[in-house]
């Protein structure tokens, strides 16, 4: 990505997603239901795993279908804990994640976008979801303090950052000791090509930003942490391949579910 200054990178991002949360994209992010309103973006839910029920109890626009998995499947959450979701978009996965740690838990949902902020702090009023907090801040630098989350949630955005070893050490530096990592991300299963490198769409469509599953490994053990689990899903190949028709990206990427452990 060196072609591109992160800070090049981080406005193509926060302008994509910003025109998702106003209702103004023409392009779909990390996944096609963006475009298609709020029944693609059940349909496209339901293919990442999330329940009928689960999409039922979030509120109405908080479900963008951006996803590339579903982190509530691998987070096992128990009630009282404290989770923070990085790219927390409308507030989805802050919704179920409040409703597994119930009354006495606490969800903090982080990201970039302003637009995206104000959108799921509306959805949190609407519902009257008192324990969902939003946050507007980046994921490299989080607005939160240090050894105060039980477990970190994220879909389909730690890719779009161009410094992935620094959101790993923030990560790290939120965690409380046991703490854990559970994610879904998306993973470059094989080199991607140049041309798809000098595309500033690519990026923000979770493409050119995936780092390889041994570079993952390598930038979490680097932050501190420990048991670390990166196993790539072959069959995401099947959706992956509509985020970009005709491109072939299904050729260079896979989602993945991303497990670690602060010690």
């Amino acid at each position: 990505m060196e072609r591109f200054t992160k800070e090049q990178l981080r406005t193509a991002v926060r302008d994509r997603y910003g025109a998702v949360a106003r209702g103004q994209g023409t392009e779909c992010g990390c996944g096609p239901s963006c475009c298609g309103g709020a029944a693609s973006a059940e349909d496209t839910s339901k293919t990442l795993g999330y329940s009928a029920g689960d999409i039922a109890s979030a509120p109405e626009g908080s479900n963008l279908g951006l996803g590339c998995g579903n982190p509530q499947a691998i987070a096992s959450l128990s009630p009282g804990e404290a989770v923070l979701d990085l790219g927390a978009g409308g507030g989805f996965d802050c919704f179920l994640a409040a409703r597994a740690v119930g009354p006495g838990g606490k969800v903090i949902g982080v990201d970039m976008t302003a637009d995206m902020v104000a959108l799921a702090r509306k959805n949190a009023q609407k519902s009257g979801a008192s324990t969902v907090e939003f946050r507007l801040g980046e994921i490299e630098h989080l607005p939160v303090a240090d050894a105060s989350v039980d477990v970190i949630i994220s879909n389909c955005v730690i890719n779009l950052s161009p410094d992935k070893p620094q959101v790993f050490r923030e990560a790290f530096r939120v965690l409380k000791s046991g703490g854990r990592l559970a994610v879904s991300d998306t993973v470059a299963s094989a080199p991607i090509p140049d041309e798809m490198k000098g595309d500033l769409a690519s990026y923000s469509a979770c493409v050119t930003g995936s780092a390889s599953v041994d570079e993952l490994h390598a930038m979490l053990a680097a932050a501190g942490f420990t048991g670390i689990r990166i196993r790539p899903r072959e069959e995401s190949r099947q959706f992956i391949k509509d985020w970009s028709p005709d491109k072939g990206v299904e050729n260079f990427i896979l989602s993945a579910s991303i497990e670690a452990v602060k010690p």
